[in-house]
């Protein structure tokens, strides 16, 4: 007599959606542009000066935009507020309830302060609408010293730090997904947010038409390491599990070693990231080679970061955590679904263009002293790059093309 034992378990549906991928993949692009732009915001480097305009571009536009896809993926968004009226600080969410304003209020600060004496000089020329409300955005003329900018600076770049912590602790903390709780998590959301702020910076860099050569080479140069970190990160977050030196990256291990869907996406990962990495060295080696691979590695970068996340917080959440298998999840396509994610890049292109309309980033000079456009009576002493050329070119404030 043989005896069989059904057992049924009901199926559980996710609990992030896609929201939760554009959240983590744009607050990422936040605070690692952050850090790109530093060198020339605080440290006033002329030879950075192109690319912190373009990396605090990239993250005053990601910055307003990544809340929004943090509260549509509280399902009730209309109850943050009990974020602030029931704290618990015991919680990393609850810390970045916290940590989420303070990084948008000092990055938006920053950005204003490194902009204002453009909009002053925009301001002070015969452009119509443009000029009153550059004006506005300017709010007065009253200076700002040099200090005051390098201490919000340090705000900011304090509060990335924040996000970056609270960002990936808030997920490695679950020890009920063990594909999750590991230390190895967090530094991967880092180097592969690197990876995705490179390759944004690389392509505004040639959409905008600033086409800076410096740029080029220093995006191509972070992202090169990038590369390679994520890479070493990588490995040895799998030799970990398969010497089972730690039992939670051991246990995910084995939770999806029978997958053939998982074995498919380590693939197509690895292959990605080598040939990402691969194109980045090449780029390197000239001019030449920069251009013809700019726009692929810019687009193979961003895939690549998001894809990272899209795997991790996604796909995690296919693994039966009260059972043996897997549950299928095919994205829908309304607002929690495609629809959502095509938004929320909407939203961001959006936020990009009104940046774009009334604000002349391509003259600011990043130092709130200055009145004048960037670079149109460089120091004697500082380098002079074809992106400072570009810059002084005139700028139509309405449509971005150049004249001249």
């Amino acid at each position: 007599m043989s005896l069989v034992t059904e057992v049924v378990v009901p199926r559980y549906g996710i609990a992030w959606y896609p929201w939760a991928v554009q959240y983590f993949f744009l607050i990422a692009l936040s605070y690692t542009s952050l850090w790109v732009a530093a060198p020339g915001i605080i440290l006033g480097k002329q030879h950075w000066l192109a690319t912190s305009r373009l990396a605090l571009l990239a993250c005053v536009s990601t910055t307003l935009v990544a809340p929004v896809a943090l509260l549509a993926d509280l399902h009730q968004p209309l109850r943050f507020w009990h974020f602030y009226a029931h704290p618990t600080l015991w919680s990393w969410m609850s810390l970045g309830s916290f940590l989420l304003p303070l990084h948008l209020v000092a990055t938006v600060l920053l950005a204003w302060l490194a902009w204002r004496p453009a909009l002053k000089s925009r301001a002070q020329s015969n452009d119509g609408w443009f000029s009153r409300i550059a004006g506005w955005i300017a709010w007065g003329d009253w200076q700002v010293s040099r200090k005051v900018m390098v201490l919000v600076g340090l705000a900011a770049l304090a509060t990335s730090v924040g996000m970056m912590v609270y960002t990936g602790a808030e997920v490695a903390i679950v020890k009920g997904r063990p594909l999750w709780h590991t230390a190895w998590l967090p530094f991967m959301f880092v180097a592969t947010g690197t990876i995705g702020v490179c390759g944004l910076i690389l392509l505004l860099n040639r959409i905008s038409g600033m086409r800076s050569p410096d740029t080029n080479r220093q995006m191509l140069g972070i992202l090169a390491g990038a590369c390679v970190a994520a890479g070493f990160i990588a490995l040895t977050w799998f030799l970990d599990g398969a010497n089972a030196v730690s039992g939670s990256v051991a246990a995910a291990l084995d939770s999806v070693d029978q997958s053939a869907a998982w074995r498919s996406t380590a693939v197509e990962g690895g292959i990605a990231g080598v040939l990402l990495a691969v194109l980045a060295f090449v780029a390197r080696r000239g001019p030449t080679r920069r251009k013809l691979f700019g726009w692929v590695l810019g687009l193979l970068a961003l895939h690549v970061a998001w894809m990272f996340r899209w795997v991790v917080l996604m796909n995690v959440q296919t693994v039966a955590r009260n059972s043996a298998g897997f549950h299928d999840y095919h994205v829908a396509f309304g607002s929690y679904g495609i629809t959502g994610i095509i938004g929320i890049f909407g939203l961001w292109l959006t936020a990009l263009l009104v940046i774009e309309l009334f604000v002349p980033w391509r003259e600011a000079s990043l130092d709130p002293q200055r009145d004048a456009p960037a670079n149109t009576t460089p120091a004697a002493d500082a380098p002079t790059s074809s992106a400072s050329v570009s810059a002084a070119s005139p700028v139509s404030p309405a449509s971005g093309v150049r004249h001249g």
